[in-house]
């Protein structure tokens, strides 16, 4: 089985993240579909044809990695790691 590719963009103010964006299945330049509230900080984007193409973190400080991977799980997708988060998760 591969692994799924993920990208973390983490946004900082004052030295904290404030934001993040993880991008799904290298899918980088796919336009957003629609979007999709998936908890509390977390929002799923969609492409047109409904795939999973990112995550917006808009939370990082009620965001745990718990949260991240069960979201990815119901999205069919292998759990990150805890060094993947880490920049994120850093409080």
């Amino acid at each position: 089985m591969t692994r799924d590719t993920y990208y973390l963009e983490v946004s900082y103010r004052h030295g904290k993240p404030f934001a993040a964006y993880l991008t799904l299945r290298g899918s980088w330049n796919v336009k957003v579909g629609r979007s999709e509230k998936a908890g509390a900080g977390l929002v799923v984007d969609y492409d047109a044809g409904g795939l999973p193409i990112g995550v917006e973190i808009t939370a990082p400080s009620v965001v745990s990695l718990q949260a991240v991977n069960e979201l990815l799980a119901r999205l069919h997708l292998q759990a990150v790691a805890k060094e993947e988060l880490a920049p994120l998760l850093a409080r």
